[in-house]
């Protein structure tokens, strides 16, 4: 029996185990080893940590795990489920834990769109995050993949670190004629042609619409994210796209993350 099992040993999940190993509390971290920012090539944003590689990040924060009891396991949680005093949660290897407190740190995946070559270059000069990987293409010429208000916005945005940005719609509507005038006034062209397919060596160099290549060293992109896991709905959250849980006891709220904990 631990006093906290948690899913996911990211940056959260191993502060929230930091927390717990210096309360005394005996921790499992389980980690499926898939995090989200498995392909960027340096964490940003994050103080003392600038530019460090994610892998050695996670590396640092484990080793300051050490002293406290605090267990990590490698592989995913299957499934959990509520028990007399605490959760069940069955690992991947089929192994089953019992738990009084259970806390999801499994956060997000981004949801990739379905354009040629685009994975490849994820970390390369396709993102997902403005404000932790504009400044790494500043001053280049950067495209905002997105629609509606929520495409114009990103592309606003990326004003921040370059004169030269170009919205592309991929193929849904063009945004309103007063949200186009805005644009406008800020440099930016409209695209809404579908991408055919991004191009490069190592780094994003295109974006290529038809017969037709845009140049573009950083693209990112405005396509929505889901949950890793799946775990919180079989405890019973039934989630929906505006970020709304229901409780068991008929309850609403919303939210950016969820913690399931025993009463």
């Amino acid at each position: 029996m631990f006093d906290v099992v948690i899913v996911g040993g990211g940056p959260a999940g191993l502060s929230a185990a930091l927390v717990l190993g210096r309360c005394r509390r005996r921790v499992l971290v389980c980690d499926d080893g898939r995090p989200r920012n498995a392909q960027a090539q340096a964490v940003h944003n994050f103080l003392t940590r600038e530019g460090t590689p994610p892998d050695e990040m996670l590396r640092i924060a484990r080793a300051q795990l050490r002293p406290f009891d605090v267990e990590i396991r490698r592989g995913p949680v299957r499934t959990a489920a509520p028990r007399a005093g605490g959760f069940e949660v069955r690992m991947g290897d089929g192994r089953r834990v019992r738990t009084r407190k259970l806390l999801l740190a499994t956060g997000i995946k981004d949801v990739c769109p379905d354009i040629a070559a685009i994975a490849r270059f994820i970390g390369r000069g396709v993102y997902y995050c403005s404000y932790c990987d504009g400044y790494t293409v500043r001053d280049r010429p950067l495209a905002a993949l997105g629609s509606g208000v929520d495409g114009a916005d990103l592309a606003l945005a990326l004003t921040t670190w370059s004169k030269e940005v170009v919205l592309c719609t991929n193929g849904a509507a063009r945004p309103t004629r007063k949200t186009c005038e805005r644009l406008a006034r800020y440099g930016i062209p409209v695209r809404s042609e579908r991408i055919l397919r991004v191009e490069g060596r190592q780094h994003l160099e295109w974006i290529v619409l038809g017969r037709e290549r845009l140049r573009c060293e950083g693209l990112f992109i405005q396509n929505g994210c889901v949950p890793r896991s799946d775990l919180a709905a079989q405890l019973g959250c039934a989630f929906t796209r505006r970020g709304a849980v229901t409780t068991r006891k008929g309850q609403r709220t919303t939210v950016d993350s969820v913690f399931v904990a025993g009463d």
